[in-house]
C-alpha cells in the first residue's frame, strides 16, 4: 500500500524570517511539503490560485494585500473552488479572528504556538476540519452573534436536517469538539462525525467554522 501524497502547504508571511522558520518546521515532516512562499496578501493569491496548495498558511498583517482580504479573495463566498486557509498571527484578537472566520478561514491559531502543535494545525485543516479552540468559539459567539446574524434575518428552517442532526450542530455551536459530542449525546466517534459529515453536506458548507458562521446567521441556531 503506497504512502498517500504528502499535504502540500504555501506559506505566507510578510517576514522572512517567520516564513523561513514555519517552511523549516514543514518540510521536516514527511507528510508536508512546502509548494512556495509569498511576502504580501497579493502574491499569496496569485501562488495559492496557480499552485494550489491543501492548506495555505496565512498572516493577518502583510502588505499590498492583507491577510483578510487574501482569505477573502481565497476562499470567502462566491469562490466556486475555495482554498483551505489557516490563519496564524501574532495577535490574540477576537476581531482578527472573527473577520478570519467571515473571510472563509477553516483555523485560526496564534505564532507563538508550539511546532506540533502547528503541524498538528495543518493536519487539521487540510484534513477538513475545522481548528479554532472550543473557548475561542464560545467567546465569538457571545461577543459577535449580532454581528454573525443579522438583526433582521429571520428564522431559517432546517431544511433536511433531521432532529438528530440539528442537536448535533447545535453542539458544534456551542464549540465542542467531536469527541464531547460523543460523550454528551453517548455516541461514538465514528457516528459523530458521520453527523458532522451530512451536516457539512446539507447546508453546503466546507468546514464546521463555516457551519457554525452559517447556523447563527441563519437563525438554525439561537445565540
Amino acid at each position: 500500500m503506497t504512502d498517500p501524497p504528502p499535504i502540500r502547504v504555501l506559506v505566507c508571511d510578510d517576514q522572512a524570517l517567520i516564513r523561513t522558520g514555519f517552511a523549516t518546521i514543514f518540510a521536516a515532516q514527511p507528510d508536508l511539503s512546502v509548494v512556495g512562499e509569498a511576502s504580501d496578501g497579493r502574491e499569496a493569491v496569485d501562488l495559492a490560485t496557480r499552485l494550489r496548495p491543501d492548506v495555505v498558511v496565512m498572516d493577518v498583517r502583510m502588505p499590498v494585500l492583507d491577510g483578510i482580504e487574501a482569505t477573502r479573495r481565497l476562499a470567502g463566498a462566491g469562490v466556486t473552488d475555495p482554498v483551505k486557509i489557516l490563519v496564524v498571527t501574532t495577535f490574540n484578537l477576537d476581531e482578527y479572528v472573527f473577520k478570519a472566520l467571515r473571510a472563509g478561514a477553516s483555523g485560526f491559531l496564534i505564532k507563538d504556538a508550539p511546532p506540533p502543535t502547528l503541524i498538528a494545525a495543518v493536519r487539521t485543516v487540510a484534513a477538513g476540519e475545522a481548528l479554532l479552540a472550543p473557548e475561542v468559539t464560545r467567546r465569538l459567539i457571545g461577543r459577535f452573534a449580532s454581528r454573525i446574524r443579522p438583526p433582521d434575518a429571520g428564522p431559517a428552517t432546517a431544511g433536511t436536517l433531521t432532529p438528530r442532526e440539528l442537536e448535533v450542530l447545535k453542539l458544534i455551536a456551542t464549540g465542542l469538539s467531536n469527541a464531547e459530542i460523543a460523550a454528551t449525546l453517548v455516541l461514538s466517534g465514528e457516528t459523530v462525525k458521520t453527523y458532522v459529515s451530512r451536516i457539512l453536506t446539507k447546508l453546503e458548507v466546507r468546514d464546521r467554522v463555516q457551519a457554525v458562521v452559517y447556523a447563527y446567521r441563519t437563525g438554525l441556531v439561537d445565540p
